[in-house]
Formats: C-alpha cells, structure tokens, sequence
C-alpha cells in the first residue's frame, strides 16, 4: 500500500494549491490553449469524471470503443498537473497532444491561463451542492495519498466552510464561473439536473458543442454514462491509477455518484450551522443550487 505524500499545500493569489503545482506554477500559466479546445472546469468532486465521458462520447458519435482508447486522464488529461519531466503529468501529456484537445481543470476561473480567453475558448462548468461535494471531497482525501490527510469530519467540514482545501473555496469558484458565464463562451450546469434529467443534459452539451445527434445516440450515451456502467469502465473508473496513489481499502475513487448523500453525514446540528453559513455566502450570487431532487 502507498504512503501518504503529506505533500504542504501553497497558496496562489490566496488560493491552496498542492506545493508540485506551484513549483511549476509558470508553467501553466504560460500553456498555449487553441481556439479548437475545450476546457472543462469544476471544484473537485462535482461530477467531473461523469462530465468528461459524456463529452467523449459526444465527440466520438457515442462510439464506446473510441472512448476505451486509454484511461481519462490520458484521454482529457488535467491542466495544472505539472511536474519538472513526468511523461504523465496532466500538462505534460497536453503540450504533446494536437489540437483540438479536451482538458479538465479544477482552477478557479481568475487562475485558468489567459490564453484560453484570448483563444475564445469553450468552457463547460459542471456545479455540484456544496453539501454533496464536501462529503464526496472528504472520502476521496481519504483514499488519495497524494492529497493532505483530511483529519476527521468535522474539522474537514471546517475548512471547506472557509476555503481551506486544495482547489481553494467552493464559493468563490462556483460564483465566479457564474458570475462570467455570458462574457465568455461558458456552458453553466448542475450535477443535480444531469442525475434528473441526463437526456436533456447530454442534448444541451451536445448543442453547445456544435454537434447534431439523433435522439437514439443520446440515449446510448446516457446509458453508457450511468453511474454503474461507468463504475465497471476500466477506462473511466481510475483502476488505472496505482495503488500507491490510491487506497481503494479505505474509499472507492468512484463511491456513490448521488444526490443527497449528504444527510447520511451530517449532524442536525453542522446541517444548521451549512445551511446559515451558506446563505451568508450566497446573498451577492442567486445560484440555483439543489440539495435534493
């Protein structure tokens, strides 16, 4: 089994990142996007995987065996994952692919490159309730030994409440991509009407990226996308990824994929004091956040 990296955490324009990321921090801000690739932006453990399958299968006509051609973060590999020569670092692997390329990040909207604005990019941001997201943020810390031990709940509830984790405040990323959604060409969505309504989702995404489906595709993609078809994908599921990154022991990397897992987590009491905390930080920002379907 892996060790866990305890890696220290640095902040960039006040938010923490991972110190591997900000040794080469100029790096990312210096990648070249192109006019032709697409950025997909979420706080993590909002439905990223899920996002990045669909959008695949979306470009690739809902050809499943085009979209076993390698694992996900091959496939879409994340921007801000550099290291000095790792051939598989997130940015390594993109400076080498051609475009058009499809790239995942979990940055703030103020850290993502300045050239994928200058390039007039597509961006499709997925949010997730906050609520959902920090408890599925707290089992994946568990497992992954590249992440700073998470320590118990309630302190981890803690500092996601006041922006303390890698990938930085929940409110501020979800606000700001919102806040830019009509200056710049950003697809805004909801993991919550993706599980109500994956049809209508995968249409929209479909639309947004220029691409005319037939209704019998859709639905294939939205069967091939399911939470437990995509848990058996070898090619989506991160069993790819090695032991010594991920303690599978402790936490699947793919767990529940669900809306309102939540209440299983919280206290009566935490549930009072989030939901208070929240609509102090949401009153400038009237997000239709759900927290249950």
């Amino acid at each position: 089994m892996g060790q866990r990296t305890n890696e220290a955490m640095c902040p960039i324009q006040g938010v923490p990142l991972p110190a591997r990321i900000v040794k080469y921090w100029t790096k990312v801000e210096q990648f070249q996007a192109s006019k032709e690739d697409l950025l997909i932006a979420t706080y993590p453990k909002a439905g990223t995987t899920w996002t990045q399958e669909v959008v695949d299968l979306i470009l690739n006509d809902g050809d499943v065996e085009k979209c076993k051609r390698a694992p996900t973060q091959v496939r879409m590999p994340l921007l801000e994952m550099t290291t000095a020569d790792d051939p598989s670092a997130g940015i390594t692997m993109l400076e080498a692919m051609v475009p058009p390329r499809v790239i995942k990040t979990h940055l703030p909207i103020q850290l993502v490159p300045h050239s994928f604005w200058e390039a007039g990019c597509k961006v499709i941001y997925v949010a997730r309730n906050p609520k959902d997201s920090v408890v599925s943020y707290y089992h994946f810390d568990r497992m992954n030994l590249s992440q700073p031990e998470p320590g118990p709940w309630k302190q981890y509830l803690e500092k996601f409440m006041t922006g303390q984790l890698v990938w930085g405040s929940w409110y501020d990323h979800v606000k700001e991509y919102w806040r830019k959604r009509h200056d710049k060409k950003i697809l805004y969505i909801f993991f919550e009407d993706m599980k109500e309504d994956p049809a209508r989702e995968v249409s929209d995404i479909a639309q947004f990226l220029g691409r005319q489906l037939s209704k019998s595709i859709i639905d294939h993609i939205v069967q091939m996308t399911t939470f437990s078809v995509m848990r058996e994908n070898p090619m989506a599921n991160y069993s790819t990824v090695p032991d010594t990154k991920f303690d599978r022991t402790v936490s699947e990397f793919m767990r529940k994929g669900e809306v309102g897992d939540w209440k299983n987590h919280f206290s009566a009491e935490e549930d009072a004091a989030f939901d208070e905390h929240y609509h102090r930080m949401m009153a400038d920002c009237p997000l239709p956040i759900r927290f249950t379907i």
